[in-house]
């Protein structure tokens, strides 16, 4: 199967944060660390403490939270922060 990019997506109430493509999303919830890759399923968790993703070009960033909102559908991941 052919890796399809996700769509990522993040938002505060400030404004958008990060919009763009990327091979991979992780972050952590009350079950722990987890990854977001392509085709994954869809869901819909609260997350907090940090967002991190890999973009095409390999480089990696990462985002301190609180409390954020985390929703895939479709490759396609938005996060809602300061709920």
């Amino acid at each position: 199967m052919q890796t399809k990019p996700l769509i990522l997506t993040i938002k505060s109430r400030d404004g958008i944060i990060f919009t763009g493509t990327v091979k991979t999303v992780t972050s952590n919830n009350d079950k722990g660390r987890f990854d977001v890759l392509s085709y994954h399923a869809n869901f819909i968790s609260l997350i907090k403490d940090y967002i991190e993703y890999i973009t095409i070009d390999d480089k990696k960033s990462t985002i301190q939270i609180r409390d954020a909102v985390m929703h895939v559908d479709s490759n396609k991941v938005d996060v809602f922060m300061g709920i």
